[in-house]
């Protein structure tokens, strides 16, 4: 994995550095004090989760030839109580951070290749490593 450098330019606005001299603006909205100069960290983080789907999709559908064309995943994410959230199979007390996803395929797909194709897009790797327990270090 490559290394992501966060550096802050002005007000909330940063820029993002990865790979070879990449580089993005990330902000927040005006009305959270930003200036809606690039996308927010949590839009970032459901744009990681569906273009993993995405990738995965098309990366299984073209391994098997089958003729997927096109995926297209929305996203949202939500705060909510966890008494509040049966589906999130969650009972500790407070707020849970709720993402729901909803994906669409595109091609000549019969509903076999459909329904392994929505079972495989649980299984992408930002899917799973947002399921699983995340531990946050200091870089040495």
């Amino acid at each position: 994995m490559s290394e992501v450098v966060v550096t802050s330019l002005s007000n909330l606005r940063n820029e993002v550095s990865y790979g070879e001299g990449q580089t993005l603006v990330t902000d927040e909205p005006a009305a959270l004090g930003g200036e809606g100069a690039g996308p927010d960290p949590y839009t970032l983080l459901l744009a990681a989760l569906g273009s993993c789907v995405s990738m995965t999709l098309m990366l299984y559908a073209r391994r098997k030839g089958w003729p997927l064309e096109r995926v297209r995943v929305r996203l949202r994410q939500r705060r909510v109580h966890s008494k509040d959230c049966a589906e999130c199979g969650s009972d500790v007390g407070g707020f849970i951070h709720q993402m729901e996803r909803a994906v669409e395929l595109e091609g000549d797909l019969d509903e076999e290749q459909r329904a392994r194709l929505l079972e495989i897009a649980h299984r992408c790797p930002v899917h799973r490593t947002l399921t699983s327990e995340i531990a946050v270090t200091e870089l040495r």
